[in-house]
């Protein structure tokens, strides 16, 4: 028995080198018009390299993480005797664990001479590193005898993409993500697909499009390639669920935000799929009291009271009993009763006030002073600079 093994990938557009010169040089016009009639070179642009024809591969070429890996098994009976009991398998073996492709585990009763067994396998490759693929035939001879033989083939899994992630905390709980994928292999390809599968937290939403005579439109264009050894920043942002909300403030610890599924093709269509690892971020710490902004107004008049509703949740694992401090500064003026009591807070609860400022200086102004006293501790909390405020003349703003 003879043993093939082929790898099954998509032809590729065959290249030629166009041969000119001018018509004044010895060969004239010898060379365009060969070039003309060359069937492989396309009409009317004869000195582009990349012909109209198709070729089949080579080599073995590339395998890269998230790609299929497609081969054709072949056995011929290259004697002229009849062999039995024909069982052909096919391992794939990696440095963590060993894969049966075969399609079949039952073994063929006969193989007469001059006819083959033939097997197509898929894998989809999904770890890098050195491959093996171990090929393995047993057989009966007319005479009875036990045969058994296997051939080793080698290849290596390239990583196709390189991802790295940001994370951006916000104020009102929101997480905002940063992807940047390069393309680290030698051809371009087709993104089809870049998605965010949040977890069980979180609600996600892409910021990859924009609006455009009310439809959405792609950041990258309608074409969204990227070439070899490009770069693409992709943009979510990931809010909290109701149920997960209120909870929100007083996380501590890696919360896991998701994973990045990344669909492409490249040459003539072949496709390629990734998957990313849970993404995990650190929760930002805010102490035993978080204090947080609900509401606050953009603009605002020029010594006109103007309101802010504040949320303020207990982060600690203790009961606090609060009370509220005002301090004016030199543009910012609290309007209410400093040193009002805010009764007790429990742990993981929160509260909201509704307070009123007014502004004595125009400009962007900062929104601080405010004093949260747990009586229980005697443990005062300052929080300054929470939030700015452009604050104009009225007469500017009408």
């Amino acid at each position: 028995l003879i043993f093939a093994v082929m790898r099954l990938t998509k032809p590729t557009l065959f290249t030629n080198i166009p041969v000119t010169c001018e018509e004044r040089d010895l060969p004239g016009n010898l060379f365009n018009q060969l070039m003309k009639d060359d069937p492989s070179t396309v009409k009317g642009a004869e000195s582009l390299m990349l012909g109209e024809m198709l070729t089949l591969p080579q080599n073995f070429g590339n395998i890269f993480l998230g790609e299929t890996f497609s081969s054709y098994i072949s056995v011929h009976n290259d004697s002229n005797q009849i062999v039995k009991d024909i069982l052909v398998k096919a391992d794939l073996q990696t440095s963590s664990q060993r894969l049966n492709l075969s399609a079949s585990s039952a073994a063929v009763a006969e193989l007469k001479p001059d006819c083959c067994i033939d097997d197509v396998i898929h894998h989809e490759v999904k770890e890098i590193g050195t491959h093996i693929l171990v090929c393995a035939v047993s057989y009966t001879t007319q005479t009875g005898e036990k045969m058994y033989f296997r051939k080793f083939f080698k290849f290596q899994v390239l990583k196709p993409l390189d991802v790295k992630t940001k994370f951006y905390n916000a104020e009102t709980d929101e997480v905002f993500l940063e992807a940047q994928i390069q393309n680290i292999t030698t051809s371009p390809m087709f993104m089809e697909k870049v998605s965010l599968e949040p977890s069980m937290m979180y609600n996600v939403a892409e910021l990859n499009t924009v609006d455009t005579a009310g439809e959405s439109e792609s950041t990258f264009g309608a074409r969204t390639y990227l070439q070899p050894m490009d770069t693409r920043q992709y943009l979510y942002c990931l809010k909290p669920k109701q149920e997960f909300a209120e909870k929100a403030g007083v996380i501590k610890g890696v919360t896991v935000i998701g994973k990045l599924d990344i669909v492409w093709k490249t040459n003539l269509g072949e496709r390629g799929r990734l998957q990313t690892s849970q993404l995990q971020r650190m929760a930002p710490g805010y102490g035993d009291v978080r204090l947080s902004l609900e509401t606050i107004p953009d603009t605002v008049n020029l010594e006109e009271p103007f309101d802010i509703t504040c949320k303020i949740t207990n982060c600690s694992e203790r009961t606090m009993d609060l009370v509220l401090e005002m301090c004016n500064t030199n543009s910012i003026h609290w309007c209410g009763v400093s040193g009002r009591q805010l009764g007790k807070l429990h742990p993981s609860s929160s509260l909201h006030l509704a307070l009123t400022l007014l502004s004595s200086v125009q400009g962007l102004q900062s929104v601080s002073g405010l004093r949260l006293t747990d009586t229980f501790l005697k443990r005062t909390y300052e929080y300054d600079d929470i939030a700015q405020v452009c604050v104009v003349s009225s007469e500017v703003k009408q």
